[in-house]
């Protein structure tokens, strides 16, 4: 993919050495797991910085600063999934405090948000591609402003740094950015000005479709502290064997992510020219609504690309349904390719009415391009698109 930044030097090697050197022994070359759940102490009463895996576990730690690393923060908190990150960072807001939420963000985001009108927090979605829709939509009470760097499914490139200067500009508001899509490899919100930056580490920082974990990064020693104080006492946490997974994952994210990235393009190309597609959304094209603010502000594109399929949903079905190599699932991020139609796997409780209004209808399909062989998986597309119009 030509056109994006440069990317930085040294993310490979941060990714497997940061936290990596081992205190416990010189001759480990890898972390060992720490699995146990009590610390003893020296006096009954001296806090210690380990006293129950809750609070503090060495292998949980090692990931963390791991993860802030990558994408140039101070801190790291891995949680158990990425909707306890984002239940967790939510958990700051008070009551008559307002969110101002991204249109078209995950569905799960939004069922988040609609729950906190039980404590006395409301919150606004509107489109961010338009952003005198985020200055309008700032209140005196608006404490959050919530978005992704690419929205999910229509992968819509939301500007980073614009949105963060407009939030800036009022009193105590917080930028938080959704980088699931892109990982710190191509792209790291911190930069950009976001307060903090989430993840899904069940997607692309892990990548291996075999463990639900998120994480948060950011700078703030305040917001760190306030969040840790969350993580410890509500109890979200991850396990010392998954903390090990996805530092195990991290190893290999730079080279995983470059050809995720390589491979995506080809396909989006090729699903460009198809007879049986009628469009497709990838950053890297110049097609894309957003393609030049992609090419500006990312360092490249992952591996997900959405297209509408020729016809209704029987069509989209049958596509779906005619594949060998790419497996119809849920998720994303993972070394297998998967596809799945939004508007009916991960909808949430968007009404038929909003998933028009989006843009996700029946024949919208969001296609996560693994570590196959791309030209398996061409064949693979193409011998379904072509039964589909059948």
């Amino acid at each position: 993919m030509e056109g994006f930044k440069k990317p930085v030097e040294g993310f490979a090697t941060k990714a497997i050495h940061v936290e990596q050197e081992t205190n416990w022994s010189d001759k480990l070359v890898v972390q060992p797991i720490i699995t146990t759940a009590i610390f003893r102490q020296t006096e009954p009463n001296v806090v210690q910085p380990l006293f129950y895996s809750r609070y503090g576990n060495p292998t949980r730690s090692s990931l963390e600063k791991c993860l802030a690393s990558l994408d140039g923060g101070n801190f790291a908190l891995a949680f158990s999934s990425g909707q306890g990150t984002l239940s967790s960072v939510t958990a700051i807001l008070e009551s008559g405090d307002h969110v101002l939420c991204a249109d078209g963000i995950y569905s799960g985001t939004i069922e988040i948000l609609g729950d906190l009108k039980y404590k006395g927090i409301h919150f606004d979605v509107v489109d961010f591609t338009d952003l005198n829709n985020v200055k309008e939509g700032i209140k005196s009470n608006t404490r959050i402003v919530c978005m992704e760097s690419i929205t999910n499914p229509l992968l819509n490139v939301l500007d980073v740094e614009g949105v963060c200067k407009i939030a800036h500009s009022h009193p105590n508001v917080i930028v938080i950015v959704d980088n699931t899509f892109l990982t710190p490899y191509y792209l790291r919100p911190l930069e950009l000005g976001a307060d903090m930056c989430v993840y899904s580490l069940s997607k692309y920082l892990n990548g291996h479709s075999d463990l639900i974990m998120g994480a948060v990064v950011l700078n703030d020693d305040g917001l760190y502290k306030r969040l840790k104080y969350i993580q410890q006492t509500y109890g979200a946490v991850p396990s010392p064997f998954d903390c090990y997974q996805a530092s195990r994952s991290l190893k290999t994210l730079a080279i995983r992510m470059k050809q995720h990235g390589k491979s995506a393009y080809k396909i989006a190309v090729f699903l460009s020219n198809h007879p049986a597609v009628e469009k497709v959304y990838h950053p890297g094209l110049p097609s894309h609504p957003q393609h030049e603010l992609a090419l500006k502000q990312s360092y490249g594109h992952s591996g997900m690309i959405s297209f509408y399929v020729k016809g209704d949903y029987e069509s989209t079905k049958k596509f779906l349904l005619s594949m060998k190599v790419v497996s119809l699932c849920g998720s994303l991020g993972g070394v297998e390719s998967v596809a799945s139609i939004p508007a009916y796997m991960s909808r949430g409780k968007r009404t038929p009415e909003q998933l028009k209004k989006l843009g996700i209808t029946s024949n919208l399909v969001r296609l996560s391009v693994g570590l196959e062989d791309s030209n398996d998986l061409i064949k693979d597309l193409d011998c379904a698109l072509t039964l589909s119009q059948s």
